[in-house]
């Protein structure tokens, strides 16, 4: 692999986290593609691509929740990429650019069969109510940086 770390800030390389998400999300869990893409999609979030010779295979996303934190999500890895810590790297790699630009707390909203993931990464569940989405079941972690 030659794993390479994109802060995606024009179009073409924000093009890379979409086209991992449908891939690696939505096609999978026959997620629409409104229901994907959302409110939160905007010239103002920023995300991390990882890519393999320049192909995008894993991406997340981060915004603003207020000025001392922000939330990560969207975190995905192509299915033929998981298993060899993509996903960690990526939320690493969101987590360092939110403390250079003054952030002092990470949120996130976990599915449920991912809380383990994130408490290896540090997080803590804030909130033990389950969110119920459109189409996963997810609970509040944080993490301060």
């Amino acid at each position: 692999m030659n794993i390479k770390v994109i802060r995606a800030m024009e179009t073409w390389q924000q093009a890379g986290a979409y086209y991992v998400r449908i891939q690696g999300m939505a096609r999978q869990h026959s997620i629409t593609l409104r229901d994907e893409f959302d409110e939160k999609d905007t010239p103002d979030t920023k995300y991390i691509v990882l890519t393999d010779d320049e192909f995008p295979v894993a991406t997340c996303r981060f915004y603003r929740l207020d000025d001392t934190s922000a939330m990560i999500g969207r975190v995905v890895v192509l299915p033929e990429y998981r298993g060899r810590g993509l996903g960690e790297k990526t939320v690493m790699e969101a987590e360092a650019w939110l403390r250079e630009t003054g952030y002092r707390k990470a949120v996130v909203e976990s599915r449920d069969v991912a809380v383990g993931f994130y408490e290896k990464l540090g997080y803590a569940v804030t909130d033990p109510s389950v969110i119920h989405g459109c189409t996963f079941d997810c609970v509040r972690m944080e993490k301060a940086l």
